[in-house]
């Protein structure tokens, strides 16, 4: 059941299983068990006494009775590192902890032209023909195939003697799911450009570019591809791979590029320097001075959560959270009040929300005032 639980808060529960859970907490013996299992197993308590654990299974159980929500861009089982994300499981329930500031304001709304993200982008062909994939909208020829949620490369009955390549560029306020035709399969988050072959060659080492943004990548193993490895470029770097889980977080307005190994193992090549990563280890590499540093990461989950559905931060500053937020409702953000920058917030939330719903959440337990004028949010 402890399964079903952390399936349900991370928004991965299916309909058999959200039934089964449902069944479950009729028992007033199994919400107890519930409750300890959030504040035991998790130790909340511990970090974060504010929280009202009745109130937050209360919450649970109204949310259980209403339509089971469906986050479509999850292509695989990401939550065997959901126990990475143990101090926010509580939090997808409705709370969103923080430093208790207090600000009096409440929110305004001019007018709000904010939308939610979705499943789209601009396919770039080879001579230069723009294809806008969309919900709704096929795209199919000989060996691309596109529902408009996601495309997928199937390998040509011939191979052509010039390397072809394509781009995948996702907007703000969008996302992708990309399958190459060697079985690679990769997600796009909002904001990013990738570039890649049509096909890959028998022989030759596979390599795609992130040009810029974020992506994760389920690299299909070098013995399905003929022995051939797989690389990434992003800027002056290039992480090479034999098959393995990772991700890459390279903004053009943020002076590092995060690498982040999953499963398997990965080098990252600069210049001379090669540094070898091991899973739940990270990268950071300064653009400007090419430094890069190795670090160890403890919670995996809030990584790479965005390609589930979900926004998972863990004592993140309000300004840091806004650039994402931003990026999927395609909005600006002004801090007229500098003073609420700083705020910090641990939390999981559903990126399937409006953005005035995810505003109230950390209004209603900070109160920090916001107003959303056309698309624009300004803190006060």
């Amino acid at each position: 059941m402890k399964k079903i639980i952390i399936k349900y808060l991370t928004n991965s529960i299916d309909n058999i299983e959200l039934n089964k859970l449902k069944d479950w907490l009729k028992k007033p013996k199994n919400q107890e068990i519930f409750k300890n299992f959030i504040t035991d197993d998790f130790n909340l308590n511990n970090t974060y006494t504010s929280v009202n654990v009745d109130e937050a299974l209360n919450n649970v159980w109204k949310e259980i009775n209403k339509k089971p929500k469906v986050i479509p861009f999850y292509k695989k089982n990401i939550f065997k590192y959901a126990a990475a994300a143990s101090v926010v499981l509580l939090l997808a329930v409705s709370f969103f902890l923080n430093n208790k500031n207090q600000y009096n304001n409440t929110p305004i709304i001019v007018n709000n032209n904010i939308e939610t993200g979705t499943d789209k982008a601009i396919l770039t062909l080879g001579d230069g023909t723009n294809i806008t994939l969309a919900k709704g909208q096929n795209y199919i020829t000989s060996n691309i195939s596109s529902n408009g949620e996601e495309i997928v490369y199937n390998k040509p009955n011939q191979k052509s003697t010039e390397t072809a390549y394509n781009y995948l560029t996702i907007p703000r306020g969008g996302q992708y799911y990309l399958k190459l035709d060697d079985g690679t399969q990769v997600w796009l988050n909002s904001e990013s450009k990738l570039k890649y072959p049509v096909s890959f060659a028998n022989t030759e080492k596979r390599q795609v570019e992130l040009v810029y943004g974020e992506a994760y990548f389920d690299v299909s193993p070098s013995h399905k591809n003929n022995g051939t490895k797989f690389s990434v470029t992003t800027n002056n770097q290039e992480i090479e791979v034999l098959g393995t889980e990772f991700n890459i977080k390279a903004y053009n307005n943020e002076n590092e590029i995060y690498s982040t190994l999953i499963e398997g193992k990965i080098n990252l090549k600069l210049g001379a320097s090669i540094v070898a990563v091991k899973p739940n280890q990270q990268t950071v590499l300064n653009k400007t001075t090419n430094n890069i540093t190795l670090n160890n990461v403890t919670d995996i989950y809030s990584v790479v959560s965005w390609k589930s559905g979900v926004f998972s931060f863990k004592d993140m500053p309000l300004n840091k959270i806004m650039k994402v937020l931003t990026r999927w409702y395609d909005s600006d953000v002004v801090f007229v009040n500098k003073d609420v920058e700083n705020i910090e917030f641990t939390g999981i939330l559903d990126k399937n929300q409006t953005i005035e719903e995810i505003l109230n959440t950390i209004y209603n337990t900070n109160n920090v005032p916001y107003e959303i004028n056309n698309k624009t949010i300004i803190f006060r």
